[in-house]
C-alpha cells in the first residue's frame, strides 16, 4: 500500500486524509525504521507493509465507532504506537494516554511524539496491573483499546478496570476471534463487559481477516481487579 492507495483506502472508511497527516505518516515510517535498527519494535518495516499492517490497521478502528464522539483514549500495550498514534494524528481532539512496561518503547514514543508535535499524547511506563489500580485512572477512560496483545480473557482484565461505566473496551484482533469471545466470557461477566458488536474487516491489498470488538461496560469492576503483576497472564479469569 503506498501513500495514494493508503489515502484513499483510509477515506472509503470516512476519514479525511490531509496533506499534514500524510507529512506525519512520513515522519512516523521514517522514525520507526530508524529505531527500529537499535531496538526491536516491529518485525513489518517495508514501507508498503507498515502503510497497511500498520497506520491503515490501526485506522480501521473508526469502522466500530465514532472517534469524533470520544474524548479520553487509553491504549494499553501500545508498542510502537499502534493504534494509538495513527488515531492521534487523525483525531487531534483526543486526549491520548499510552501505557507499555518496556522503558525503551517509551523512550521512543517520546522521541516520536516530539517529532509529530502531538501535545494530545501522555505516556506512561507501567504495567497495567498496577496502572489499573491507581484511583486517578482507574475507570476514568471513555474507550481503552489493545491491539494484539494477548488473548481476550487476559486483555479483559488489564483494559476493563480503566474503562468508565458505560464506556467501550475496544479490541482489535486477527481471525479466529470467536474462540476467543467464547473462552472470555466468564472474566467478562465478572469484570462487567460485554460484547455488543463485531465488525469483520480486511486489509484492503493483503486481504488478511480482522476483527474489531466493541465491549461495552455495563457495570464497575471489583476493587480487587486487576490482580497483581503476571496473575491475568498466568491464571486467566
Amino acid at each position: 500500500m503506498n501513500e495514494q492507495q493508503f489515502q484513499r483506502h483510509v477515506e472509503k472508511i470516512g476519514l479525511k486524509i490531509t496533506t499534514k497527516h500524510l507529512e506525519q505518516f512520513s515522519i512516523y515510517y521514517a522514525t520507526l525504521i530508524e529505531w527500529n535498527k537499535k531496538m526491536n519494535l516491529t518485525g513489518i518495516t517495508e514501507k508498503e507493509e507498515v502503510y497497511e499492517k500498520h497506520f491503515y490497521d490501526s485506522l480501521s478502528a473508526s469502522l466500530a465507532i465514532h472517534f469524533q464522539d470520544v474524548k479520553r483514549i487509553c491504549d494499553i500495550g501500545a508498542g510502537a504506537g499502534f493504534p494509538s498514534i495513527p488515531l492521534a494524528i487523525c483525531f487531534p481532539h483526543l486526549h491520548i494516554t499510552i501505557v507499555d512496561s518496556l522503558k525503551k518503547r517509551i523512550t521512543f514514543l517520546e522521541h516520536l511524539i516530539s517529532k509529530l508535535k502531538l501535545d494530545h499524547v501522555e505516556l506512561f511506563h507501567d504495567r497495567a496491573e498496577t496502572f489499573g489500580r491507581k484511583r486517578e485512572m482507574r475507570e476514568s477512560f471513555d474507550v481503552v483499546t489493545a491491539r494484539a496483545v494477548a488473548k481476550l480473557s487476559v486483555l479483559s482484565e488489564l483494559c476493563l478496570p480503566l474503562v468508565k461505566k458505560n464506556g467501550i473496551f475496544l479490541v482489535m484482533k486477527g481471525p479466529k476471534v470467536s474462540k476467543e469471545i467464547a473462552e472470555a466470557e466468564r472474566a467478562l461477566s465478572i469484570l462487567g463487559g460485554i460484547v455488543t458488536k463485531r465488525v469483520e474487516t480486511e486489509l484492503p491489498i493483503e486481504k488478511s481477516e480482522r476483527n474489531i470488538l466493541v465491549i461495552e461496560k455495563t457495570k464497575q469492576t471489583p476493587k480487587r481487579y486487576p490482580r497483581k503483576p503476571g496473575m491475568p497472564n498466568k491464571e486467566p479469569l
